[in-house]
């Protein structure tokens, strides 16, 4: 029987790890593309079965091309989760080229790693999960740049929707508010340790995803948002 495949990018720590765990729970083979070379190896160790892991940059444009098309040989890609990102939180004037390059990787990412699925899949029986942020939907004075890079985001992710409409494509947004992961473990003058552990559980958050994108129900969520109770 050929694989189920479930590409998670970004997924060798935080919600991208919990994502992983819950697919794997869920019966689907995971292809997890993610740079962390200790934590993937890590990983492919924990996840003998139903996992294969590729390390790697997803702005690469040839390191793309070449793992979307392995991860078509091993079985019927099904769903591609683009998870993987990096913030940069300062005010607007201490940025710099190097933080604006850090945040527009996933933008980068999201787009390469979705054009090449749809190259292999030949636009059948596909979902496209973009997790992008609350950062997609206002501004905040400390997250200018991660803000634009979240719009191109929702941008992109809105365009695919007009374009496969009618299609077995379908395209998910997902707009997470804050989660309790080490996202913020450099900017504690912006997020405290205090206040980062009254944020959402990351499992909670991918199986509120999961569960929605996994539905077999002759229906789509084609947007969630999801905020935390305080």
């Amino acid at each position: 029987m050929e694989k189920k495949i479930i590409i998670i990018t970004g997924g060798a720590n935080g919600l991208g790890y919990e994502l992983v765990e819950e697919a794997i729970k869920n019966n689907l083979f995971v292809c997890n593309i993610d740079r962390d070379i200790e934590k993937m190896n890590l990983l492919s160790e924990k996840f003998k079965e139903n996992y294969k892991g590729f390390i790697g940059d997803i702005s690469d444009e040839e390191f793309v091309k070449e793992t979307i098309k392995q991860i078509s040989n091993i079985g019927e890609i099904r769903i591609l989760i683009n998870n993987a990102g990096e913030p940069s939180f300062k005010m607007p004037k201490d940025y710099s080229k190097s933080d604006i390059n850090k945040c527009f990787k996933g933008l980068e990412g999201m787009i390469m790693c979705s054009t090449e699925v749809l190259k292999v899949k030949e636009e059948k029986n596909l979902k496209i999960v973009n997790i992008m942020s609350s950062a997609a939907l206002k501004g905040n004075k400390q997250e200018a740049v991660y803000c634009a890079t979240k719009w191109g985001e929702k941008g992109y992710t809105e365009s695919l929707k007009v374009a496969y409409k009618g299609t077995s494509v379908k395209v998910i947004g997902v707009y997470p508010g804050g989660i309790n992961t080490n996202f913020y473990k450099n900017s504690r003058d912006y997020v405290s340790e205090e206040k980062q552990n009254s944020f959402m559980n990351p499992k909670d958050v991918a199986s509120i995803i999961l569960s929605n994108v996994m539905s077999e129900k002759n229906l789509t969520v084609a947007d969630i948002i999801i905020e935390r109770n305080s």
